[in-house]
């Protein structure tokens, strides 16, 4: 998966998610060259889902079904 700055620009490319101890690891790379992995916990998950609304919700569920630009 990856993640792009409103220029186009690769911010982000997720190569793997994996169970890790009470969390997830995740690796990919930064910028197209820097290596990262971190750790998502249970309490930065539910964090993450309260950035959600309804409409956000509509709006990722749709764009599933839709095709890149």
């Amino acid at each position: 998966m990856k993640m792009q700055g409103p220029d186009g620009s690769q911010l982000i490319e997720i190569m793997g998610v994996e169970n890790h101890g009470n969390g997830l690891l995740v690796s990919g790379q930064i910028m197209g060259a820097m290596p990262m992995k971190a750790v998502l916990k249970p309490s930065e998950l539910r964090a993450g889902f309260k950035l959600l609304s309804f409409r956000l919700v509509v709006q990722v569920i749709a764009m599933l079904f839709k095709k890149d630009d």
